[in-house]
């Protein structure tokens, strides 16, 4: 009876709606002091992309933070994605805003002509022959298609006709480097439909007894007209635009959700989405339709017809039945490879065989070949030649993974690699080294019967990258190289003489990308980047490692101000910021995770910026959820939440850096939802932030986060976990911060809203911000800064000086 009465209670509260009749408090943005301002503001990093030849290096810069105002641009929400109809384009997308050459024999740098004034630039593609860089542009009316020529250095737009950019335009050069195929805007597609201005009816939907559990997805269609706008800005052409501009259309328009060519470019692969459409799922579980085309549009090969993918077991072993994964096999000039399950689909059926793997090589008369039988799940392909191919499959359900050499000419029997954990990142072998074929396919470097692999090392150091040879004839491995301290070097891509691109970086220098000869060890700089934040040089950046009370090791990253010294200023006020993680073992819960020698870019997304307001910050502090056998992670959620929160604060104490009486807690998403619960359960913090959570669990009932479980399966375990039910205990100030907009699955803004109503309700101290236009990750630069201006402001009220908060 009382779950009953919680669970009607809870859904009362999420569908009726009514005013939260709180008090206006600071209206209008808020900056916090120059020295967080100036962080926010600080340049990003560079990032690169290498050629396929590995002769040039385009250096690529980002943005900075948007103004208010282009968070405000025009907007759908259609069948979970956001579009920007102005453009075509998707809504708020990371561009580049910047980029020039760089030789990496001479290490001279040039600049490009012609680009863009404004440049907005996604969908970067090389082309097969390293000649030329194709790119979409986002203009405010409109996405275009341009092109780079590296050996002249100039830029030009392609096409007059716009590219459907929602897609990222489905760029694809042809294997010959002479064409490039893309989705195209159909250029007589007419006005976008209006809405009608009376209902034509009531929206009805209805179930007779067909079980389709789904999650709490958001911006899904809602009646006729979202379908009409849908089929409107989704809909493309595919055409093939030549170097001299002239264009083919292969597809007419339709709702291509993605298309790709053969190797030898003889073939279409094109995966259609078909009606009805569903207004209970995401275009990426809608009806759809796999076929291969040839060149002139003609039908070869209808491969596949997927209903609506709504009733799903909510397990994440579960999957669709029938093929999926369809694809081509890169290393064969048109050969299709897919996967079916052989369980139904659903984990919960015993089998010894759970997929299985097929290929058919056009044109597609002969019967389809089994590659293999999966115990698990499949994972992907990434193929050599005919005579190597590894194939990867998973369990999510108790971590495992195997990996298999196969054979797809049939030469030779599937070959057990390796088989582990996928929690087990001490054990990691890394993923193989890929090359780029003379037709453009990423294939895998195969040299001598050996494979190159490369990967973070993680170990109880902390990370350090590695370069590895298998040998896949006996299994054995050569270590060829592995970073070294005080550095963190990751290697990015072999150069072709012996030595390796790679990104260098240390505690006080920002990431630039080098040329290092393995054999000589001789380390030659391409890039030099100025330290963003020079303010910071001397906040101190620690790796920490220290153990719950049941024994599993824990790691944080400890931040303290510059010019910090413990015999003067005693311990300090610290913010713990985190976010809880499941696992299958204790052993795999207990690995490190980071590295003691990255570069200390102070960040305002966690609380790092607050080591420049004296405070302690452990940063990152892990928070395992274990369960191992049949027990699973939640089962004991609230109680090792609680062990992971003693241990942080434990550690701070031991090392002298923190005042156990002046320690907050936070987090963001699923963060959030541990600093609430944290708060409702122990007297262990003297502040909380929480940012864009989700605190009712009865609100998101098949399923959230790793819970696998539905609020039916287990009502108990639901309203445990939901802080919401827990509202009274929350006497700790806490602040909510949530974006208006949040687009997240289970996060709606609804959630803030309505643990601030239960907490005001039952006498606790909190405050609610809504940022407007923002999602579930805030990016406009007022909302930023406000955001920080909220989190410095309430933790020096509540954290920095408690005695002054409680005389109030």
């Amino acid at each position: 009876m009382q779950k009953t009465l919680l669970l009607c209670a809870s859904l009362w509260l999420g569908l009726v709606s009514f005013s939260i009749m709180a008090t206006a408090v600071d209206t209008g943005y808020k900056q916090p002091g120059a020295d967080i301002v100036a962080l926010v503001d600080a340049p990003l990093a560079p990032s690169a992309s290498l050629s396929p030849d590995a002769k040039t290096l385009l250096s690529l810069q980002f943005p900075p933070l948007p103004a208010l105002a282009d968070l405000a641009a025009p907007e759908y929400r259609l069948a979970g994605t956001r579009i920007n109809p102005a453009n075509n384009g998707p809504s708020q997308p990371r561009y580049v805003s910047a980029m020039s050459l760089l030789d990496i024999s001479s290490g001279k740098q040039r600049s490009i002509r012609g680009l863009p004034a404004n440049l907005r630039a996604i969908s970067l593609n090389w082309s097969p022959d390293s000649q030329y860089l194709a790119f979409v542009q986002l203009d405010d009316n409109q996405a275009t298609l341009w092109r780079l020529d590296i050996k002249q250095g100039r830029a030009s737009q392609w096409s007059k006709q716009p590219v459907n950019a929602i897609w990222g335009g489905g760029l694809q050069w042809a294997a010959d480097s002479k064409a490039i195929f893309a989705q195209m805007l159909d250029p007589k597609r007419g006005a976008p439909p209006v809405a009608p201005k009376v209902p034509a009816g009531p929206l009805v939907t209805e179930a007779r007894g067909r079980t389709a559990p789904a999650r709490t997805y958001q911006d899904l269609l809602k009646d006729q007209h979202d379908e009409a706008l849908f089929e409107y800005y989704f809909s493309s052409q595919f055409q093939r635009l030549a170097l001299n501009g002239r264009s083919q259309t292969l597809l007419p328009n339709q709702l291509l959700r993605s298309v790709e060519l053969s190797p030898d470019n003889s073939l279409i692969l094109l995966n259609r989405i078909d009606k009805p459409y569903s207004y209970a799922v995401p275009l990426f579980r809608f009806a759809n339709s796999t076929e291969v085309r040839n060149l002139q549009g003609q039908l070869v090969k209808q491969l596949q017809q997927q209903p609506v993918a709504d009733n799903l077991p909510i397990a994440f072993d579960a999957v669709p039945t029938g093929k999926r994964s369809i694809t081509w096999r890169n290393d064969a000039p048109a050969t299709l490879y897919w996967v079916e399950a052989a369980d139904g689909g659903d984990p919960a059926v015993k089998a010894e065989v759970r997929d299985q793997l097929f290929q058919q090589a056009a044109p597609f008369n002969a019967e389809p070949e089994k590659l293999l039988d999966l115990a698990f799940r499949f994972g992907r392909l990434a193929a050599a030649d005919g005579t190597t191919a590894l194939v990867w499959e998973r369990w999510w359900q108790d971590r495992h993974e195997r990996v298999w050499r196969i054979a797809p000419d049939g030469s030779a029997a599937p070959q057990l690699l390796w088989q582990r954990s996928s929690e087990d990142s001490y054990n990691d072998p890394g993923s193989p080294l890929l090359r780029t074929a003379a037709n453009g396919q990423r294939l895998l470097r195969l040299e001598q019967g050996q494979l190159l692999f490369t990967g973070i090392g993680a170990s109880k150091e902390g990370n350090r990258p590695f370069i590895d040879r298998f040998n896949l004839a006996d299994g054995s491995t050569e270590r060829l190289w592995r970073s070294e301290a005080p550095f963190y070097e990751f290697p990015i891509s072999p150069l072709g003489d012996g030595s390796w691109l790679t990104q260098r970086e240390a505690t006080d220098t920002p990431p630039d990308f080098y040329r290092r000869d393995l054999s000589t060890h001789q380390l030659t700089a391409l890039t030099n980047t100025a330290h963003p934040m020079p303010q910071t040089i001397g906040i101190s950046r620690e790796l920490i490692n220290y153990q719950r009370a049941d024994g599993i090791p824990m790691s944080a990253t400890l931040l303290l101000p510059a010019g910090y010294d413990k015999a003067r200023d005693g311990a300090l006020p610290t913010v713990i910021w985190a976010y809880p993680r499941e696992f299958r073992s204790a052993a795999a819960a207990g690995q490190v995770s980071d590295s003691p020698y990255r570069f200390n870019r102070i960040s305002y997304w966690t609380p790092q910026f607050l080591a420049t307001q004296g405070y302690a910050v452990l940063d990152n502090a892990t928070m395992p959820i274990v369960g191992e056998g049949d027990a699973e992670p939640n089962d004991t959620f609230i109680q090792q939440l609680i062990l992971n929160a003693e241990a942080a604060i434990g550690a701070g104490v031991a090392l002298g850096v923190t005042d156990p009486e002046r320690v907050a807690i936070g987090g963001h998403s699923y963060g959030a939802f541990m600093t609430a619960n944290l708060l409702a359960h122990t007297d262990l913090f003297k502040a909380g932030i929480a940012r864009s959570g989700a605190y009712n669990r009865s609100l998101t009932p098949f399923g959230f986060q790793r819970e696998q479980r539905t609020l039916w399966d287990d009502t108990e375990l639901y309203i445990g976990m939901s802080p919401f039910f827990h509202a009274e205990k929350i006497k700790t100030p806490m602040l909510l911060i949530h974006g208006a907009d949040d687009n997240n699955a289970g996060t709606f803004p609804l959630q803030s809203e309505r643990l601030y109503q239960a907490i005001k309700g039952n006498g606790g101290t909190t405050r609610l911000v809504m940022l407007p236009l923002e999602s579930h990750g805030y990016r406009a630069r007022e909302s930023v800064l406000h955001m920080l201006w909220e989190t410095d402001s309430w933790l020096d009220e509540f954290v920095k000086q408690p005695a002054s908060a409680d005389a109030k």
